[in-house]
């Protein structure tokens, strides 16, 4: 289950974030900048479930990472890792302004390909 750890301001005050884990109640990476905690948290996500290590079947990675567009207006983004939760398959995609997202198999689809 995705979601056991989430980007969150630090508590210094600062104007830095975090990592929290959910399954552990403590801070996994304090006094970030945003861009560097949702990229820590995106990579325990593909270590980490909700339960401890995930299992390696559950993980693939894509080296090098691929060009693919997602569902949303089919933007383009690139593929890096893919994670099975909860019974289904989600990529990790960075879009064009380096913001990382889960996004489901069903939803993406090569970069350049048509919709039929």
């Amino acid at each position: 289950m995705l979601g056991r750890f989430t980007v969150r301001p630090s508590d210094a005050g600062d104007g830095t974030y975090g990592v929290w884990d959910g399954a552990v109640n403590g801070w996994r990476a304090p006094n970030l900048d945003k861009t560097e905690a949702e990229r820590i948290k995106t990579d325990l996500d593909l270590q980490f479930n909700a339960h401890g290590p995930r299992p390696a079947d559950d993980v693939r990675s894509v080296d090098p990472p691929q060009p693919v567009e997602h569902l949303t207006a089919w933007e383009p983004a690139e593929l890096d890792a893919w994670i099975r939760d909860g019974g289904q398959w989600l990529g990790r995609v960075r879009d064009r302004d380096g913001h990382i997202a889960w996004i489901p198999q069903s939803d993406l689809r090569p970069a350049g390909q048509q919709t039929p």
